[in-house]
């Protein structure tokens, strides 16, 4: 009996024992994953970060008018959708109605994407009021065309914005921009030469982002990455890939190590000798290609799929 009793006493502490082990072991895990979240957690100021480092690993994703697959292009439903799914940058696009309103859209017309017809510009503000946003295949949705002032306070303190379209316009877009707080988010691009640049632009370039936009196919395209380089120093460079066989691919590297990061888009074959999200979308090693050329920022069409192959390979928090 008393060997019985024994053995159970034994069993017993060993049993309780494996229990304060197994809770320990569960403590620590859940411990290290919050850590490891609270590390990796993404913040604007995070955001910011890591687009001013031109020399880390992480891919910098761009959601080419929103989530335009899942909600009206332009839309802030397209917007509300990338900041959910953990996009780094929203490309929306600006236009000037005849009233002077600053809205949402991409085309000189609203033809494709409203249930309206007529320029942007032709147009007032009481009237796309009274219009519907299509879907991606022309369908009526129950959206609304956005203003500017709307999708910046949409974006504030969340993800950063690349606003398209509006260099020509920019001295009445920034006044929205600073009344939304919302400077260190704002990207712009332009594919135009420094010294223009430095003419027409000046006076924002401390104020927010500024992208040189360079087609590599063009001649004298080193001559304007290289001024750049030694005159701004961009945070990053958009370029025009048409073919990847041109030479210039092989400077993305050199670009980085001096500070600027590499924007190529996905969106059409192009932009990117043929290395497009369409074809992305059957063979998911197409995107390959970016990361074997030293390019850290690409602009998409489809957002979900590319943020899931950088994040299964570590380059995405």
């Amino acid at each position: 009996m008393k060997l019985k009793r024994i053995g159970l006493i034994i069993f017993l502490c060993c049993a309780s024992a494996c229990k304060q082990e197994k809770k320990a072991a569960e403590v620590e895990f859940y411990e290290t994953e919050t850590k490891q979240e609270e590390i990796h957690e993404v913040t604007i100021g995070s955001l910011i970060a890591n687009l001013e480092d031109s020399t880390n690993d992480q891919v910098i994703v761009v959601a080419h008018r929103g989530d335009w697959r899942n909600a009206p292009e332009n839309s802030l439903q397209a917007i509300e959708n990338c900041i959910e799914m953990g996009v780094d940058m929203v490309e929306i696009d600006i236009r000037e109605t005849k009233d002077g309103k600053l809205v949402l859209m991409h085309d000189e017309t609203i033809d494709r994407t409203t249930t309206g017809t007529g320029k942007v510009s032709d147009v007032t503000w009481d009237y796309l009021q009274t219009l519907q946003l299509k879907d991606g295949i022309g369908h009526e949705t129950p959206h609304k065309i956005p203003t500017l002032k709307e999708a910046l306070t949409l974006c504030k303190d969340k993800i950063l914005v690349n606003l398209d379209k509006s260099y020509s316009i920019f001295d009445k877009c920034f006044k929205v921009v600073e009344e939304t707080k919302t400077q260190d988010q704002v990207v712009i691009k332009g594919a135009i030469p420094y010294h223009r640049v430095k003419a027409e632009f000046g006076p924002y370039l401390d104020q927010v982002f500024f992208m040189p936009i360079v087609r590599l196919n063009e001649p004298n395209s080193k001559e304007i990455i290289d001024k750049y380089l030694d005159s701004l120093k961009p945070v990053a460079f958009e370029f025009t890939v048409p073919q990847d066989t041109i030479d210039m691919i092989q400077y993305f590297d050199d670009i980085r190590i001096k500070g600027s990061s590499v924007w190529v888009n996905s969106l059409w074959p192009p932009h990117n000798g043929g290395h497009d999200d369409e074809k992305a979308a059957l063979d998911i090693s197409v995107y390959d290609w970016f990361l074997e050329n030293h390019i850290d920022i690409i602009q998409t069409d489809r957002p979900q799929l590319l943020l899931d192959y950088l994040r299964e390979k570590n380059l995405h928090h």
